[in-house]
C-alpha cells in the first residue's frame, strides 16, 4: 500500500510540475494560477485557498520559506473544510499539495525548520514586502485622490501599472489572512501584538487591501479602486451620489450589513424590503449608476459630481414607458399621481425597483406585461414603506418561515407553472394548441381580468393553475393550429384582392374588352365573391380559435360571433340579390329594381368599408379615429379591427405612406397588364371552343368531363395560369426592388470607390471627409503640436494631422491580421503631419516612383522652369513627392552637419530657392545629374535608418562628403561651382579634412522618421498599383474610404455618445482550433493548415514575417509554444470561431480608446493627453476608463461551467480569451447538485458572470440564483435571456459567434448610435439594421454563391425593406437594439418551443407591433460567416424554411397581417412567409403544368382538340406556360444580385462575375436550393418538425459519402425529381405537341434541368465526387447501409431501417395522415392512364381493364414475395427453391406467349413497369401514413422490404451516371477546378499523389 501511495505522490508531483511549466510559458495552453489552478471547486467557493497558493507561487523565487508557510496554511484550511476528502478532486489536491510542502521542507543545507517562528518570519517578510513595493505611498496617494476626487495619470510618480498594483495587493491580502491565523498561536506580547495592531489599523483606516481586489464588473462600487479611473469621472460620482441613502428615507435595522468601503444607498433599502439577491442588487446598482452617468454626460452641460433632474426624468420615462402604456391600456392609474408630483428620489427608487424585478425574473422576463403587473403592486408596497419612519419587509415577499425572498415568493410560483406547461410540449412534438407558451402567459395581463391574480398572488388563480396531464389548458387570444389556412386568415385582404382582380380581368377578357352595361353587370359578381371570401375569413376566425374559448375574454368571443353572423347574412343577402339581378338581365325586362337595390347595398357596404379603412389605416386619418370617443364609432371600429395591447398605432407618416403606395401601384400596373394580355386573354378563345366542342373521344374511362363541357380539360389548361398569377407578383416585386434598391444605393453614394486605383485618386479628400464625419467637435478643437492656432484653422495639414492617427491604426490592424506585409504597412502608413515640415505628407504608396517620373521629365525638359513644374503638377501626388523630397533633404542635412558644412547646406538651398523664385532653376542646376545626386543621398539615408555605430558614423560622413562632391561639381552650374570652390571658409575646411568629418547622428524621432520615409521614397521604384496586394485588405480600405462620403450623423464626443453593449450567445462551437485539429488530415491527406496555406498564401507569408519565422514550415512552428499559439490564432481567425468574433468585437473598445485619447478629456492632475504620442492611447487609464464606461462585451457561454468541470478544451480556450481581453465578460449557467431531504439529487441553477483576474483565473463577479432550469423553450433565446441582465448601456448589438468586425468600422459606431436620435419617420428607431459582409465567399464556389445571395439580401434587399417599404424586420445579427426599449418589452428574441425556432425575426415582429421602428444603414459593416458546403447550406436553408413555416402559424404574423395597412401588409407578406410560399408555388406550378399535360395525354384530348382547332399549339399559350420556368432557373431572383454587382463593382465586373457564376453552375445550386426551401416549408406547415439544425461551421474540404447525401436529400429532392421525370416521360410518350420535338424541348427543357439539378447537385458539388476510388468506396458503404437491419439504439446513419423509421416520424396527427393520404392518391393516375394506352387494350375504355391491372399487380407482388420468402426451417429450403424455379420459368413462358399471341408489345412492358412503379410508391406512401393499421394487420415487414427495394432502385438510378463519369479522370479534375480556386486544386492533386505514395510505402 505504501508503494502505491508513493507512486501516487510521484504522479501528482509530476502533474504539478507540468502545470508549473505550463504556467511559466513553456507550454502554449491557457495560463492560470500555478498551484491555485489545481484547487477543486468545492474548496474555492468558501475559502481563499487559491489566492493563498497564488501568492505562494508569486513569492516562491523571492522567499521560498514564506511560500512554504502559505502552502501549509492552505493545506490546513483544506483539511478543516473537508477532513474526509469527500469533494470531487479534494483527495488528489491535498496529496499533491503535501508532496509540494515536503519538497519545500527538504532543504539542501539540512536546516531544521522551527514552525514556532513562522509568524515572526512572515511578519518580517510582510514589512519588507511593503517597503519594496512602496505600499504606504500608494495608499497615501489613493487617499489623496479619493478626497480630491481627481485621478492622477502617473499615480503620483510611482510608475506602477494597474496590473502590477493589483498583483501586489493580492499578495498582501493573502499574507494578511495567513498572518491573522498564525497570530492566534503567537506570543501575545511579541509578534502577535504587532500583527493584531496592523489588522486593527487596516480595518480602522478603511483602506484595507481589498479596494482593488473586491470583484467588480465595470465600476468598483463595493470598494474604491486605486487602478481604475472610471470611479473618478464626475458623472459616475454624481450617479453614485444620486442613489445614496438620505435621512428622510426609512431607517434600516442596526444589524443590516453594509460593506465598510461603501455607503448605504437605495438598493440596500430595496434589498431589505423585498429580499432581492445580493448579487442582483450589485448587478443592478452598477447598471443604474452607469445608466444615470451616461444620461448625464449626454446632456452636454458642464459636468459636476451631481445628476441633473432632466437626466433622471429621461431614464425614468424610458425605463417605465411600457408600464405607463400598459396602465393606460387597462385604464389603471400608474403608481404615481403625476410626473411633477414625484421627486427625483422617488423616480430613482421606481427605476431601481423595475431593474431589480427584471434582473431576478429569469424566464419571466419573456412576459413583459407580467413584469409590469409585479412592478405595479411592488411599487405600491414600496410607496407605503417609504412613507414610514422605519423600513419593514414587504408582505408579498415574506415566506412561511418569515424569510423575505422575491425569488421564492414571486418568481418561483410563476416559473413552476411555466415549467409544467413547457413539459407538456413533449420536447416540441406536441401540438402548439395543447399547451400554453410564453405569449399565452403574457397575454393574460392584457385584460383587466388579470386583477383576479390579486396581490400577493393567489395560487388558485387561472394564471398559476398547474396543468393536468390529460386535460387541455386553455390558450389566451390566439391558437397556433397547424394548417395552411393561416395564410388565408392572416393575409385575407391580399387573397381577396387577387381573386377579385382575376375575376374582373377574366370577365373583361371574355367580353372582348368591351365595358358596356352587360359587362358592368357581370363585373358586379365580384360583390358576392368578396362577401363570401370575407365570410370564409370569419369562419376561419371561429374555427381557429378552438382551444381558447374557455379562457378567452368575453368581448373577444362576442366579436367573433357578431362577425360570423354578420358575414353569413351579408354574403347570403348579396348573393341572393345578385342572382336576382342576373335573372332580370336574362329575362330582358325593363324592370331593374334588384339592380338598383344591389347597387345601393354594395355601394353602402363598400363605402362603410372604405371609410373605416381610411380612418384606421391611412396615417392622416388615424389620429382622428384614435381621438373619437363616440360609442357607435368605437363599436364598428372594434368589429372592424380587434383591439390588442400590441399592434396599435402602426401607421406611418403621410409621405412614407405615399412612397410605398406608389411602389405597389407600379407593381400592380405591371402585374395586371401582364396577366391580362399574356395570361388570361390568350386563353379566352381556346376556352370557349373547348367548352362548346361536341363530345370528344376519350382514351380512357372518363367519369367527369365527357358530359360536363370538358371541365377537367379546362382545369388542366387554366390551373398553371392561376398558379402563375398567384406567384408572379413576387417576380414583379423582385424586379422593382432591384431597380429601386439600385437607385437608392447610387443616391447613397455606394460603390463610388470600388477599386484601389480610386482610393489613390481620391486620397487627398479623405482627411477632410474623415474630420467632417468621424471626428467630434472636441477633437476638431484640439490644436496640433507645432502649429499655431491660426495656422491650424481649416487647412489641409490640420485635417491630415487629425486623420493620420486613425489611418495608421487601421493600417496597423491590417498588419496584425496579416492582410499586409511589413513593407506594405510602411508604404500605407501616413506621417503624423505634426512636425515642422510645411506641407502635407501623404502615405508613400501614393508617392513611390513619382520622384523617378519627375526626374525623367526634368531630364527631358527643354523648356522653362514654369513649363516643367506645370507638367509635374498635372499629377498632384508627383508634385507632393517632389516638394517633400526637397524639403526633407534640406531638413535632414541641416540636422546632420555643423560648422562649415552647415554653411554649405545653407548656401546651396539659398541659391536653389533664389533660382526657383527667379524662374531660372533650369539654368542653375544640371538636371541630367539629378539621378546621381539622389543615388548618393539614398545611400546616406540607408545608413541613417540603422542604429548608430562608429563604423556607420564614418560611413555616413563619407556619404555626406560624396554628396557634397556630386552636388558641387556635377549638379550646380559652372558659375556657382567656381564660387563654392573659391569660398575660403569651405576650402580651408576641405583642405584640412574637417569638412563633414563629424556628423551629428539624428536623435530626433521626427528626423529619423523622415529619413526612413525619404529612403523608401528614393529606393522604391515599383508602381504602387498592387499595394495592398491582398483582396480583403483592398475591399476593406475601399469600403471604409467610400463610407466617408456617405450620409451619416456627426460623431459625438466619446463622453457624450450613447453607451452600448455587444452580446454574443455561444453554446459549444469552436473557440480556437487546437494544434491537433490543424494537423489532422482528411481521407485525401488534406489538413486544415495545408488548406488555409493554399487558400490564403499571401496571408501565410505575412504571418511568418510578423512572428519572425520566414520560410518556416508549420511543423517547425509547433516546436515553440509561442509560435504554436500564434499559429492556432492565425488559423482560428480564418474560420468561424469565437476567437475571431471576440477579436473583432474588441475593436470597438480599441477605437473608443483612441477616439477618447485624442479628444483629451482629463480627470484632473497628470500630463495632458494632447501632448502625448497617439501611440500611447492603449496605456492611458483615462482612455480605458472612458471606453469601459461606453462599451461592454458579454459572451453568453451557456454550458461553460459544465465544460470547465469536464475540462473540455473549449473551457480552456474561453479562459484564454478572457485573459487576453480584459474587457471581455463571460456569462454562463452554473448547476449545483445537492442531496434533498428525501435522498434525491436537487439541482440549483445560477446565472454567473466572470472575468479574468490578474493571474488569468476566472473571477466570479455576480452569481444570481435562478428559479430552475432556464431552458424551457428554444436554447439560444434562453441562453440570451439569462445573460442579458449583465449587459449595460442603452444599445445592444447582437452578434453571432460566426461574425467578425474591423477596426475601421468600429470607428463609425458612435455615428451609427446617433441614428437612434435621428428622424426616421413617425417613431424613433428601435432597431438599427447594419450591413453585413460575408467573409466566407473565397472558400469555394458554393461559398461564393451563398455569399453573393446573402450579400444581395443584406444590402439591396434590406435597403428597400427599410425604405420606402417600412417593413424591415430583424433577420439575425448584427442589428443594434434599443436596449431599454426591448428589455422592457420581452427581450431581443422569443423563446417558445418550436413556434419560435427562428427566434431572431420575432424580435423584429415584437418591436414593430410595439410601435418600434426598424431602419437600415450601409455606411458601416460587420463581417459574417456563412455555410460553405452544400450539406451545411441545405441544413441552414432547411432550418430557415422550417422557421418560416412556423411563422405562418404564429400570432405575430397574424397580427401584423391584420393590422398593417393594405400596401404595407403586402410588403411584409412578400418579404417573409410569402417569399417561401411563392418559392413553393414555383415548384407546384411545375407539378400542376405536368400533371395537366399528363391528364391531356392520358385522356387523348390534347391530340383531339389540337387537330380540331389547332389551339393547344398556340404560341401565346406556350409563352404563358414558360413564364414560371424563368423563375425556376433563377433568372428573376438573380436580378437583385446583378444590380448589387453593378452598383458596387461596376458594369464590366458585374457581367464578368455573373458569367463566372453561371460557368460554375450557380443555376444548378439555386435550383437545388429551391427544392430545399419548398420541402421544409411545406412539411413544417403540414406536419411540423421544424428544429434547430447544427450545420457546423468548419472548413468543408472532405468528401461526403453517397449514403450521407442520399439520406439527407432522398425525400426532399430525389423522390420529387424522379416524379417529375416520370411525368416528363409520360408526356413525351403519350402527349401531343404541335411542332414536334422542338416544341417539346422548349416546353420541358427547364423541367429536365430541374430534374438533373435535384438529382445530381449533391454530387456535382461534392469534393472528389467523381474520383473512381471514392466512388467504389461510396458504393460499398451505401450497400452496407442499405442492407443493415438496424435495431434498438441503431442510428439512421448506420442502418437503412432506422433511417426509414426516422423519416416517418413527422407524421403524427390524424389531420396530417388525411392530408398525406390525399397527396399520395396522385401516384395512381399513372396506372389508370397507361392501362388504356397499351397496344394490348386497343380502343377499349372499359373500367374493368383498370381492375384487371390491379389483379396483375397483386400477382406480381405475390411473385415477389415468393422470391423474397426466407424460411428458417432447413428441410423446407429445397422445396422453396423448387417452387421459385417453377414460378420463374412459368413467368418467362407466360410473358413470351402473351407477346406472341396478343397485341402486347415490348414498349407495353416498359410502360407497365412505369405504371406499377408509380402505383407501388403510392401504396408505400399510404402504408407509411397508416403505419399503425398495417402493423396490426401484420403487413409492415412486407411494406418495409418493398420500400427498401424502391430506395435501392432510386439509388441505382442516381449512382449509375456518377459511376460512369468517374471512369474518366478529367471529370474529377474539372470538378476540383469548379469547386475550389486554382491554387487549392493543384494542392489537392499533389496531396492525392503523396497519399498514394504513402500508401505504397506502407504496403
Amino acid at each position: 500500500m505504501a508503494e502505491v501511495f508513493d507512486n501516487w505522490k510521484r504522479l501528482v508531483r509530476a502533474t504539478l510540475r507540468r502545470e508549473q511549466l505550463r504556467l511559466s510559458g513553456q507550454s502554449h495552453e491557457r495560463k492560470a494560477g500555478g498551484l491555485a489552478s489545481a484547487v477543486p471547486d468545492s474548496l474555492q467557493r468558501t475559502t481563499n485557498i487559491n489566492a493563498i497558493l497564488q501568492a505562494a507561487d508569486e513569492i516562491q523565487a523571492e522567499d521560498a520559506h514564506v511560500a512554504r508557510i502559505l502552502c501549509e496554511q492552505a493545506y490546513f484550511m483544506a483539511q478543516n473544510l473537508d477532513p474526509n476528502s469527500d469533494g470531487r478532486g479534494v483527495l488528489q489536491f491535498k496529496t499533491g499539495l503535501m508532496s509540494v510542502i515536503k519538497q519545500k521542507l527538504a532543504k539542501k543545507e539540512g536546516e531544521r525548520i522551527d514552525r514556532n517562528r513562522d509568524a515572526q518570519y512572515l511578519w518580517d517578510f510582510y514589512q519588507r514586502y511593503k517597503r519594496v513595493h512602496r505600499v504606504d505611498e500608494i495608499m497615501r496617494e489613493k487617499q489623496r485622490m479619493l478626497e480630491s476626487g481627481t485621478f492622477s495619470a502617473d499615480m503620483g510618480g510611482l510608475g506602477l501599472r494597474s496590473q502590477e498594483t493589483r498583483k501586489v495587493f493580492t499578495t498582501l491580502r493573502a499574507l494578511v489572512e495567513v498572518m491573522e491565523v498564525l497570530s492566534k498561536e503567537a506570543a501575545p506580547d511579541g509578534v502577535g501584538r504587532y500583527i493584531k495592531e496592523e489588522l486593527k489599523r487596516l480595518k480602522k483606516t478603511d483602506q484595507g487591501l481589498s479596494g482593488d481586489l473586491v470583484p467588480y464588473n465595470i465600476v468598483p462600487l463595493e470598494a474604491p479602486s486605486l487602478t481604475n479611473a472610471i470611479g473618478f469621472y464626475p458623472e459616475v460620482r454624481g450617479a453614485i451620489s444620486a442613489i445614496r441613502y438620505h435621512e428622510q428615507f426609512p431607517r434600516l435595522p442596526a444589524d443590516f450589513e453594509v460593506p465598510a468601503q461603501r455607503n448605504l444607498d437605495m438598493f440596500d433599502l430595496l434589498e431589505f424590503v423585498f429580499g432581492f439577491q445580493k448579487d442582483n442588487i450589485k448587478n443592478q446598482r452598477e447598471n443604474v449608476v452607469l445608466t444615470l452617468a451616461n444620461a448625464q454626460s449626454r446632456l452636454g452641460i458642464p459636468v459636476e459630481a451631481t445628476i441633473d433632474e432632466r437626466a433622471i426624468t429621461e431614464v425614468f420615462l424610458k425605463v417605465l414607458d411600457n408600464y405607463i402604456k400598459w396602465c393606460k391600456y387597462l385604464r389603471q392609474r400608474v403608481v404615481w399621481n403625476s410626473l411633477r408630483a414625484i421627486n427625483k428620489d422617488r423616480k430613482l427608487f421606481l427605476v431601481s425597483l423595475y431593474f431589480l424585478i427584471w434582473g431576478e425574473a429569469a424566464n419571466v422576463r419573456f412576459l413583459p406585461e407580467c413584469i409590469c403587473y409585479i412592478f405595479h403592486h411592488m411599487a405600491r408596497d414600496l410607496d407605503a414603506i417609504l412613507d414610514r419612519g422605519e423600513a419593514g419587509h414587504a408582505t408579498s415577499c415574506v415566506g412561511e418561515d418569515n424569510t423575505v425572498s422575491f425569488l421564492n415568493q414571486i418568481i418561483q410560483p410563476i416559473y413552476n407553472t411555466l415549467a409544467k406547461e413547457a413539459e407538456r410540449n413533449n420536447n416540441g412534438k406536441a401540438a402548439h394548441s395543447s399547451w400554453r407558451n410564453y405569449d399565452d402567459f403574457n397575454e393574460y395581463f392584457w385584460s383587466p381580468a388579470c386583477s383576479e391574480l390579486s396581490w400577493p398572488m393567489k395560487n388558485t388563480s387561472p394564471f398559476l393553475r398547474i396543468p393536468k396531464p390529460a386535460k387541455r389548458t386553455g390558450k389566451s387570444t390566439f391558437v397556433e393550429h397547424r394548417t395552411f389556412l393561416h395564410l388565408y386568415r392572416s393575409f385575407h385582404r391580399m387573397w381577396i384582392f387577387l381573386i377579385v382582380m382575376f375575376q374582373g380581368l377574366t370577365i373583361i377578357a371574355f367580353n372582348d374588352g368591351k365595358l358596356n352595361l352587360d359587362t358592368f353587370k357581370t363585373l358586379l359578381s365580384i360583390g358576392p365573391t368578396y362577401a363570401i371570401m370575407k365570410f370564409v375569413e370569419c369562419c376561419l376566425d371561429v374555427l381557429l380559435m378552438f382551444g381558447a374559448y374557455s379562457t378567452a375574454r368575453g368581448m373577444a368571443i362576442s366579436r367573433l360571433v357578431i362577425r360570423f353572423f354578420w358575414g353569413a347574412l351579408s354574403s347570403v343577402f348579396i348573393t341572393y340579390v345578385y342572382v336576382k339581378v342576373l335573372q332580370e338581365r336574362n329575362d330582358n325586362t325593363s324592370n331593374s329594381m334588384y339592380f338598383r337595390i344591389y347597387l345601393l347595398v354594395v355601394g353602402v357596404y363598400a363605402g362603410v368599408r372604405i371609410v373605416f379603412a381610411l380612418l384606421l389605416k391611412l396615417p392622416f386619418c388615424h389620429s382622428l379615429s384614435e381621438k373619437s370617443d363616440q360609442p357607435f364609432f368605437q363599436f364598428f371600429k372594434w368589429i372592424y379591427e380587434e383591439r390588442y395591447f400590441v399592434g396599435r398605432g402602426l401607421n406611418e407618416r403621410p409621405i412614407d405612406y405615399i412612397r410605398y403606395v406608389l411602389y405597389w401601384l407600379v407593381i400592380f400596373a405591371c402585374k395586371f397588364t401582364f396577366a391580362y394580355f399574356l395570361q388570361i386573354k390568350p386563353l379566352v378563345d381556346p376556352t370557349n371552343i373547348i367548352k362548346d366542342l361536341p363530345s370528344l373521344q376519350y382514351s380512357w374511362h372518363d367519369f367527369v368531363s365527357k358530359n360536363n363541357n370538358n371541365v377537367l380539360t379546362l382545369v388542366s389548361i387554366w390551373a398553371p395560369i392561376v398558379a402563375i398569377y398567384i406567384m408572379d407578383i413576387h417576380i414583379w416585386y423582385t424586379l422593382l426592388s432591384a431597380i429601386v434598391g439600385g437607385v437608392m444605393g447610387a443616391r447613397g453614394r455606394l460603390g463610388e470607390i470600388r477599386s484601389i486605383e480610386m482610393v489613390r485618386k481620391r486620397f487627398e479628400s479623405f482627411p477632410q471627409a474623415f474630420a467632417k464625419r468621424l471626428l467630434s467637435v472636441e477633437a476638431k478643437r484640439i490644436p496640433i503640436i507645432g502649429q499655431s492656432h491660426q495656422d491650424s484653422e481649416d487647412n489641409d495639414k490640420t485635417y491630415a494631422a487629425k486623420f493620420s492617427p486613425f489611418w495608421n491604426e487601421i493600417i496597423k490592424s491590417l498588419r496584425e491580421e496579416d492582410y499586409i506585409s511589413n513593407r506594405e504597412m510602411d508604404l500605407l502608413s501616413m506621417p503624423s503631419n505634426t512636425g515642422s515640415l510645411g506641407l502635407v505628407q501623404w502615405p508613400l504608396f501614393l508617392l513611390i516612383s513619382k520622384i523617378y517620373l519627375a526626374i525623367d521629365l526634368a531630364i527631358d525638359c527643354k523648356d522653362a522652369q514654369a513649363d516643367l513644374w506645370n507638367r509635374i503638377s498635372r499629377d498632384e501626388y508627383m508634385a507632393y513627392a517632389v516638394q517633400e523630397c526637397f524639403y526633407s533633404i534640406e531638413k535632414i542635412l541641416h540636422s546632420l552637419v555643423e560648422g562649415e558644412g552647415k554653411l554649405w547646406v545653407d548656401r546651396i538651398f539659398r541659391e536653389i530657392n533664389n533660382s526657383m523664385s527667379e524662374g531660372s532653376l533650369v539654368m542653375t542646376l544640371n538636371l541630367k545629374k539629378l539621378p546621381l545626386v539622389l543615388s548618393r543621398f539614398s545611400a546616406l539615408t540607408g545608413l541613417l535608418i540603422m542604429n548608430e555605430t562608429p563604423e556607420l558614423a564614418k560611413g555616413a560622413a563619407k556619404a555626406v562628403y560624396e554628396l557634397y562632391e556630386v552636388v558641387t561639381h556635377e549638379l550646380l552650374s559652372s558659375d556657382l561651382r567656381e564660387q563654392l570652390d573659391t569660398w575660403n571658409i569651405l576650402a580651408r575646411a576641405r583642405n584640412e579634412g574637417r569638412l563633414f568629418s563629424n556628423i551629428g547622428w539624428p536623435r530626433d524621432p521626427e528626423i529619423r522618421e523622415q529619413a526612413k520615409r525619404l529612403h523608401l521614397l528614393l529606393i522604391v521604384k515599383d508602381s504602387a498599383a498592387d499595394i495592398p496586394k491582398n483582396l480583403e485588405a483592398r475591399r476593406r480600405l475601399e469600403f471604409f474610404t467610400n463610407s466617408l462620403f456617405m450620409h451619416m450623423p456627426p460623431a459625438k464626443p466619446v463622453s457624450e455618445m450613447m453607451p452600448f453593449c455587444v452580446f454574443t450567445p455561444y453554446y459549444s462551437e469552436t473557440v480556437l482550433y487546437s494544434s491537433s485539429e490543424l494537423r489532422q488530415e482528411n481521407e485525401d491527406g488534406i489538413s486544415t493548415i495545408f488548406y488555409l496555406q493554399k487558400i490564403f498564401p499571401d496571408e501565410w507569408e505575412n504571418f511568418l514575417e510578423r512572428i519572425g519565422r520566414v520560410n518556416t514550415g508549420d511543423a517547425e512552428l509547433q516546436e515553440s509554444s509561442t509560435d504554436a499559439l500564434e499559429l492556432r490564432f492565425w488559423v482560428s481567425y480564418r474560420g468561424q470561431t469565437l476567437a475571431r468574433t471576440v477579436r473583432g468585437m474588441m475593436y470597438y473598445r480599441r477605437a473608443l480608446m483612441l477616439q477618447s485619447y485624442l479628444e483629451n478629456r482629463s480627470l484632473g492632475e497628470g500630463i495632458p493627453q494632447a501632448s502625448l504620442s497617439p501611440q500611447g492611447f492603449e496605456l492611458s487609464r483615462e482612455a480605458r476608463a472612458q471606453a469601459d464606461l461606453k462599451f461592454t462585451y458579454v459572451v453568453s457561454c451557456q454550458i461553460y461551467g459544465q465544460q470547465k468541470q469536464r475540462k473540455d478544451k473549449e473551457a480552456a480556450d474561453i479562459a484564454l480569451l478572457l485573459q487576453r481581453n480584459e474587457a471581455l465578460r463571460v456569462a454562463f449557467i452554473h448547476v449545483e447538485e445537492s442531496a434533498g431531504s428525501d435522498g434525491s439529487i436537487v439541482k440549483s441553477f445560477y446565472s454567473k458572470l466572470v472575468k479574468a483576474d490578474i493571474h488569468g483565473k476566472d473571477q466570479e463577479i455576480y452569481s444570481i440564483k435562478l428559479p430552475g432550469d432556464p431552458k424551457l423553450g428554444e436554447g439560444k433565446p434562453e441562453n440570451q435571456n439569462h445573460a442579458i441582465v449583465f449587459t449595460r448601456g442603452e444599445a445592444i448589438q447582437t452578434i453571432d459567434m460566426n461574425q467578425d468586425n474591423y477596426l475601421e468600422e468600429a470607428m463609425k459606431m458612435r455615428n451609427l448610435l446617433e441614428e437612434f436620435r435621428g428622424d426616421h419617420g413617425l417613431r424613433p428607431p428601435t432597431i438599427l439594421g447594419v450591413r453585413e459582409h460575408v467573409f466566407t465567399g473565397s472558400v469555394s464556389s458554393l461559398a461564393w454563391f451563398m455569399s453573393n445571395q446573402e450579400t444581395s439580401f443584406v444590402t439591396l434587399g434590406q435597403r428597400v425593406l427599410a425604405y420606402p417599404l417600412k417593413v424591415r424586420m430583424h433577420y439575425g445579427h448584427p442589428d443594434v437594439f434599443d436596449r431599454i426599449f426591448h428589455i422592457s418589452r420581452g427581450g431581443i428574441s422569443k423563446a417558445s418551443r418550436v413556434i419560435n425556432i427562428s427566434e431572431d425575426i420575432y424580435a423584429g415582429f415584437n418591436s414593430t407591433l410595439r410601435q418600434g421602428n426598424i431602419t437600415h444603414h450601409e455606411y458601416i459593416q460587420v463581417g459574417k460567416g456563412r455555410d460553405v458546403g452544400l450539406n451545411q447550406i441545405a441544413l441552414f436553408e432547411g432550418k430557415v424554411a422550417g422557421g418560416n413555416g412556423e411563422q405562418v402559424l404564429s400570432r405575430d404574423v397574424y397580427r401584423i397581417g391584420q393590422l398593417f395597412d393594405f400596401f404595407r401588409m403586402l410588403s411584409f407578406y412578400f418579404t417573409t412567409v410569402g417569399y417561401y410560399l411563392c418559392t413553393m408555388m414555383t415548384v407546384l406550378t411545375v407539378y400542376i403544368f405536368l400533371y395537366g399535360r399528363a391528364y391531356l395525354a392520358f385522356s387523348g384530348l390534347d391530340q383531339g382538340i389540337s387537330r380540331r382547332s389547332m389551339l393547344l399549339g398556340n404560341t401565346a399559350f406556350n409563352a404563358v406556360l414558360n413564364a414560371q420556368f424563368l423563375v425556376q432557373i433563377g433568372v428573376f431572383t438573380a436580378v437583385p444580385m446583378i444590380m448589387g454587382f453593378i452598383l458596387e463593382l461596376g458594369l464590366l465586373k458585374a457581367i464578368f462575375s455573373f458569367i463566372t457564376m453561371q460557368l460554375q453552375l450557380c443555376s444548378v445550386f439555386f435550383t437545388f436550393s429551391l427544392g430545399t426551401r419548398t420541402h421544409y416549408f411545406g412539411r413544417t406547415i403540414l406536419h411540423g418538425g421544424a428544429k434547430y439544425r447544427a450545420t457546423g461551421r468548419g472548413f468543408v474540404v472532405q468528401h461526403i459519402k453517397f449514403a450521407d447525401n442520399y439520406r439527407l436529400y432522398s425525400r426532399s429532392h430525389f423522390v420529387k425529381a424522379l416524379e417529375v421525370a416520370l411525368l416528363l416521360i409520360v408526356y413525351i410518350a403519350y402527349g401531343y405537341t404541335q411542332g414536334g420535338a422542338v416544341s417539346y424541348i422548349l416546353l420541358t427543357l427547364s423541367s429536365w434541368f430541374l430534374v438533373i439539378s435535384w438529382l445530381f447537385a449533391p454530387y456535382i458539388f461534392n469534393p472528389s465526387g467523381f474520383e473512381w476510388q471514392k466512388t467504389v468506396e461510396d458504393f460499398d458503404d451505401w450497400i452496407n447501409w442499405l442492407l443493415y437491419k438496424g435495431g434498438v439504439g441503431v442510428k439512421g446513419d448506420n442502418s437503412w431501417e432506422s433511417w426509414w423509421d426516422e423519416e416517418q416520424a413527422h407524421i403524427q396527427t390524424i389531420r396530417g395522415r388525411i392530408l398525406e393520404t390525399i397527396l399520395s392518391l396522385r401516384f395512381f393516375i399513372f396506372q389508370y392512364g397507361i392501362v388504356y394506352k397499351l397496344h394490348l387494350t386497343g380502343n377499349n375504355t372499359s373500367f374493368s381493364l383498370y381492375g384487371f391491372s390491379w389483379v396483375v399487380l397483386v400477382g406480381l407482388v405475390m411473385i415477389f414475395k415468393i422470391f423474397t420468402f426466407n424460411s428458417k426451417k432447413s428441410n423446407f429450403q429445397l422445396f422453396l427453391r423448387f417452387i421459385q424455379g417453377v414460378v420463374a420459368l412459368s413467368l418467362i413462358a407466360a410473358l413470351c406467349l402473351v407477346v406472341i399471341f396478343t397485341e402486347l408489345s415490348v414498349p407495353d412492358l416498359f410502360a407497365s413497369c412505369l405504371a406499377f412503379v408509380a402505383t407501388g410508391w403510392g401504396i408505400i406512401c399510404l402504408a407509411v401514413t397508416w403505419k399503425g393499421v398495417l402493423r396490426s394487420l401484420g403487413l409492415w415487414d412486407s411494406v418495409r422490404e418493398f420500400a427498401r427495394m424502391y430506395d435501392a432502385g432510386m439509388g441505382m438510378v442516381i449512382f449509375a451516371p456518377i459511376a460512369m463519369l468517374s471512369w474518366f479522370p478529367f471529370v474529377s479534375t474539372f470538378q476540383s477546378r469548379l469547386l475550389f480556386n486554382q491554387a487549392f486544386s493543384r494542392g489537392l492533386e499533389i496531396s492525392l499523389i503523396l497519399a498514394g505514395n504513402k500508401a505504397n510505402v506502407q504496403a
